[in-house]
């Protein structure tokens, strides 16, 4: 089993409560993963098939 990371900051989410991971609302081919710290302060990601850039 592959461990998943933060989309945003790399951290291991394995343990942390309150991550959330959902598909690229652009392009649906990409799993977001993000972390309770990067969610709870707006932390940008972006989505690497196709640039896409959240939140906001």
């Amino acid at each position: 089993m592959e461990e998943k990371h933060c989309t945003s900051c790399k951290k291991k989410v394995a343990n942390d409560t309150g991550n959330v991971e959902f598909t690229c609302p652009k392009c649906g081919k990409f799993e977001i993963v993000r972390c309770s710290g990067c969610r709870s302060n707006a932390v940008k990601y972006k989505c690497p098939s196709c640039g896409f850039e959240g939140p906001n």
